[in-house]
């Protein structure tokens, strides 16, 4: 959703979204590689798939960026910081 909110039991938020900054690495792989099976964002579960949606690894780096800078807050993520994130 463009407010970033997502869709209660079906779609985590990123606005915001306590996943993106506690669970960095996993956030990184998720953006990058995809994402099946349970996770708690927020307090709430979600148990969905979100698939690779095919990003270079530069243009994982500008999707995290642009979450935590518009809704959340945390450093900023490098492209080594994705790039050292494997399948």
């Amino acid at each position: 959703m463009t407010s970033g909110k997502g869709v209660p039991g079906a779609f985590p938020p990123l606005n915001p979204s306590n996943w993106l900054t506690d669970k960095r690495t996993e956030s990184i792989h998720a953006v990058k590689y995809g994402l099946k099976g349970p996770i708690e964002v927020n307090g709430q579960s979600y148990d969905n798939i979100m698939l690779s949606l095919g990003l270079e690894n530069d243009e994982v780096v500008d999707v995290m960026n642009y979450t935590i800078q518009t809704w959340n807050s945390g450093d900023i993520v490098t492209l080594e910081e994705v790039e050292a994130v494997e399948k």
